[in-house]
């Protein structure tokens, strides 16, 4: 686990390196406060549904945006034959860059708080809705993160690998909104499967053991998928 912090932490630094973590955190405050703001105004209403859905929607291109680079600059450069070489596991390489570009993310979505004290100054927000709206969206982050760096490890380049981890995210994102095309049994399983029906279940205030483990459950599918990705190296 040492390992792992150890590379999340160099990765989590590279990002303010560069303007790279200072353009993607403006440019996703600006949109979502953007649409906030407009849309509040309108329904004048004191709560924060309007900026979950917003940011649901914005995640949508956020995340692969963020993890497009993530293994696939690693190994356009060929770094990710020296990196293996060294005392690092191919699960310690996919978890430290996973935890950085998390934390990167969460970072983000905690500067969002200040549209909570807004309304707050407004109305009386629903704080156990607002808890849930945020707990959910930290788990669909997760989600939606692992999705990217397994599609990032796929190829080296990483305009495909955005199209790809857009293409999957998308999928899980709209299979709610499309059940009624479905007979039963088929549509239960869709709507199951679908991000925003676990989300909108938390979002209510209500952590349901079941919702916490589809996420985590769909996180450890994706990242094991990304080490069997790089380990596959070897039996070529």
């Amino acid at each position: 686990m040492h390992q792992v912090l150890v590379l999340a932490k160099k990765e989590f630094r590279s990002y303010f390196d560069s303007p790279v973590a200072y353009v993607v955190i403006t440019l996703f405050l600006l949109i979502a406060g953007w649409q906030f703001s407009t849309s509040l105004f309108l329904s004048n209403s004191p709560d924060l549904r309007t900026l979950f859905s917003i940011i649901r929607f914005i995640l949508l291109f956020f995340i692969p945006a963020v993890s497009m680079r993530l293994i696939s600059e690693e190994r356009r450069l060929g770094t990710i034959e020296l990196l293996m070489t060294l005392p690092v596991k191919e699960w310690q390489l996919v978890m430290g860059k996973f935890l950085s570009a998390y934390l990167l993310i969460i970072v983000t979505l905690f500067l969002t708080i200040i549209h909570y004290m807004t309304i707050a100054l407004l109305g009386r927000p629903d704080l156990g809705a607002t808890v849930g709206g945020y707990i959910g969206l930290v788990l669909i982050v997760g989600f939606y993160l692992s999705i990217g760096i397994f599609t990032s490890s796929l190829s080296q380049n990483q305009i495909i690998s955005f199209i790809l981890s857009f293409v999957i995210i998308f999928a899980f994102y709209i299979l709610d909104k499309i059940v009624f095309f479905f007979p039963g049994f088929l549509a239960t399983v869709l709507e199951y499967l679908s991000t925003d029906y676990h989300f909108n279940n938390i979002a209510r205030g209500v952590l349901d053991s079941r919702d916490v483990i589809y996420y985590l459950s769909m996180m450890f599918l994706f990242l094991f998928l990304t080490v069997q990705t790089l380990e596959s190296r070897k039996w070529k």
